[in-house]
């Protein structure tokens, strides 16, 4: 069994833990990207509240020429975490944001 098909299993077996889903999206993110943005919008569609999705979802959407969706997937991470009173990971994306709209200018 492959990596990614124990993952997909995974899902099926507890298809409620976003954390398989969002494992699978970083399997697929360097060989499968299109495979991994379909991951990652589902994590963001069932599971907004999984903080750990925002960042790589946000740097594939750069990768693949999405601007405006990455910054707004950035501000959404930023305001989830902040909602959640998750202040590292807001800071996180936070920076994350600033130097990626530093190093486009």
């Amino acid at each position: 069994m492959t990596r990614i098909e124990q993952l997909q299993q995974f899902m099926l077996d507890d298809p409620s833990d976003p954390f398989s889903y969002y494992a699978l999206a970083l399997e697929l993110l360097h060989h499968e990207p299109a495979q991994a943005r379909e991951q990652f919008e589902k994590l963001l569609t069932e599971f907004p509240e999984y903080l750990p999705t925002y960042y790589p979802a946000a740097h594939l959407l750069i990768d693949l020429g999405d601007q405006d969706g990455a910054e707004k997937l950035f501000q959404l991470g930023i305001e989830k975490a902040k909602a959640q009173g998750n202040r590292k990971t807001e800071l996180e994306l936070r920076q994350a944001l600033e130097q990626w709209q530093f190093d486009r200018s």
